[in-house]
């Protein structure tokens, strides 16, 4: 029998807050909360973006030092929270009306030789054959360029054509929270998100680890487009052209499967399994899936899955503006018959499922911690769902690398096929609902609909509730189906879906006779979703992602009623160690777990047999019994 994947902690950070407590998935659906929650999601974000800070006797203080009670921080900050979490203008200043630094190429006449000194590091390597070079010592040249013509490049500033972004809320900066060192910002993400699924957990890590063969762990982490930020391969490639001397930091930080290495090196102390599945919007379930298929098959017991990726700079924005897939300024003027674009219509940049015209970028780091079922009974997990399987497909022949195919039916076919095997007819077409990928384009909005449309008609249901949480965090790349999870494991808690906020009316084009959108945040109690990605390149991925009461259910056909009895009285202790990190957390006190050079192991301090590898710090060895499925040759 194959273990089901549960999933027993959730961390991160996007536009709408910290994933862990469900706070970012409350900030999406604040208005149709209770008002006791609405102040509570309210006062957590204004402690995230250090507008107010707690401290543990209860008592609160803003940013200046003034006491107040709670109720009144929340009063006098909460324009502010909903003003600067979520999709919005752009904050970082080089986005600002200066515009964007930029260079021009231009023609200079000298009418005599002119002469000047450079630093070794500053000088280009292939110089005119008729400029003169002397060096004055080890570090300063003396440059002759002779009179005519030279071509130059000249400094200046660029309008920025995109200002709209899902950006973290203001004033969080994860890399202030822990020993960081010229960190791209998707590493610090990734740490923080990664802590942060930690302590929802409410297991204690070192305990856990001690209780597994090292090897029973494994670790896949990465993101779609690598760390390309000033700190990253961003910097890297920029450093010849900008002047500025390339790092030894830039090269290996930049590469996409980081944020597994950093977890493995730094929080987590895993020797087990690693890696990272990039494809593109599809990343996260790539990974997803690469967790639950070893859980599935007993060759892991832990895994931590996740994504971080921080796109919101001058260079990749340009990038995907010049394929004309991002909601510009010149498009959204046009789009609504505007002269100028204001903060709030900033905030309506991304309208999936309606008139629209381009994604919207954004910043996310989502973190899931897997277990098989045996092991979260055991250890009194508690438990906010399950992975039963994530489908993937490619789309096959296509016009262009960015066109739109087909491997989007075969996934979602294959994953409402799975949730009819497992739960009936019924409870595929009256309790299931959609993530949708969403991402706000026009074609997007036609072609996942009518992928939606086909497989509603092939399994008979009428009005299939979709949602499509990228309206209020953008588009986070790799990360975005993480996103979704997190949004979904929200949904279950809370029996809410959030609505699509931009969606002032759904556009002529979308296959919606059988689907449910809306505007407003809706009720509905879920047995499963469908965790849906149609990514760039042909990336298809669904993740089916059942609920904790459907999962229970599960747990007791497979486990028996004692053994649930049983794991329900040791999770009580996992929800009080939770709660007490989520009221941490929601006073702004945050510790992310980073453990740079403890315990560092080089290989002559392991002891080796034919049987086992122990290994100083870890309570049991590696098992070296492998299992051999071709038979042993005779001798």
């Amino acid at each position: 029998m194959s273990h089901l994947p549960v999933i027993v902690g959730m961390g991160g950070v996007n536009p709408a807050g910290r994933t862990s407590g469900h706070q970012a998935f409350r900030r999406t659906v604040l208005d149709a909360l209770p008002v006791e929650d609405q102040a509570r999601t309210l006062l957590g974000l204004a402690a995230m973006m250090r507008l107010a800070s707690g401290h543990e006797d209860g008592s609160w203080q803003t940013a200046d030092g003034e006491a107040l009670d709670p109720a009144a921080i929340v009063e006098q900050t909460r324009q502010q929270v909903l003003d600067h979490t979520l999709i919005r203008r752009i904050e970082d200043p080089r986005f600002n009306d200066a515009g964007l630094p930029a260079n021009r190429r231009a023609s200079l006449a000298l009418e005599a030789p002119l002469t000047f000194r450079i630093r070794r590091r500053q000088l280009p390597r292939d110089l005119p054959p008729t400029w003169q070079v002397r060096e004055l010592d080890r570090k300063l040249f003396e440059v002759t360029v002779p009179a005519g013509e030279m071509d130059v490049m000249l400094p200046e500033h660029r309008p920025a054509q995109v200002r709209a972004a899902g950006q973290l809320p203001s004033g969080f900066e994860p890399e202030r929270l822990y020993r960081s060192v010229h960190h791209p910002r998707g590493l610090s993400m990734a740490i923080f998100a990664a802590s942060d699924c930690l302590g929802d957990s409410g297991l204690a890590w070192d305990t856990l680890r001690d209780r597994l063969d090292p090897d029973e762990v494994a670790v896949y982490a990465g993101n779609s487009i690598g760390q390309l930020d000033d700190e990253g391969w961003g910097g890297l490639l920029k450093s010849f052209v900008s002047g500025n001397r390339a790092t030894s930091k830039q090269m290996p930080l930049g590469y996409g499967q980081m944020p597994a290495d950093f977890l493995n090196a730094y929080v987590l102390g895993s020797v087990g399994g690693t890696g990272a599945a990039l494809g593109a919007c599809a990343s996260f379930l790539y990974n997803l899936r690469l967790g639950v298929d070893d859980i599935r098959a007993g060759r892991r017991r832990v895994v931590m899955v996740g994504t971080a990726d921080a796109p919101v700079t001058p260079e990749i924005i340009e990038g995907f503006r010049a394929m004309g897939a991002l909601a510009d300024d010149d498009s959204l003027r046009a789009l609504d018959a505007l002269e100028l674009l204001t903060d709030t219509d900033y905030q309506k940049a991304c309208r999936p499922f309606a008139r629209n015209c381009g994604f919207t970028i954004a910043e996310a780091s989502q973190f899931v911690m897997l277990m098989d079922d045996a092991l979260a009974l055991e250890v009194g997990a508690e438990i906010l769902g399950s992975v039963p399987d994530v489908f993937v497909n490619a789309d096959g022949w296509k016009r262009s690398i960015s066109a739109p195919g087909i491997g989007n039916y075969i996934t979602l076919g294959k994953a409402a096929a799975l949730v009819r095997e497992m739960l009936g007819d019924k409870a595929l077409r009256e309790r299931t609902f959609l993530h949708a990928h969403g991402t706000s384009t026009p074609k997007n909005r036609v072609t996942e609909s009518h992928v939606f449309d086909l497989v509603a008609r092939a399994y008979g249901i009428e009005a299939w509730p979709v949602v499509a949480v990228k309206a209020y965090v953008g588009h986070s790349q790799g990360s975005a189906a993480g996103d979704q999870l997190a949004s979904a494991l929200g949904s279950f808690a809370h029996d809410l879906l959030p609505g699509i906020a931009t969606l002032d009316a759904v556009a002529d084009d979308v296959h919606a006779e059988r689907l449910r959108l809306s505007r407003e945040a809706m009720p509905f109690a879920a047995d499963a979703a469908f965790i849906n990605a149609k990514g760039f390149g042909g990336n298809n991925a669904t993740g089916v992602v059942l609920s904790p009461v459907v999962t229970e259910r599960l747990l007791v056909q497979r486990h028996g009623e004692a053994a649930v009895t049983a794991w329900q009285v040791r999770r009580e202790a996992t929800r009080e160690a939770a709660a007490a990190y989520r009221r941490q957390a929601d006073q702004g006190r945050f510790a992310p777990r980073y453990r740079f050079g403890e315990g560092v192991l080089e290989g002559p301090e392991l002891e080796v047999s034919d049987t086992e590898i122990q290994i100083p710090g870890y309570a049991r060895p590696v098992s070296l019994a492998v299992h051999n499925p071709f038979g042993r040759l005779e001798e």
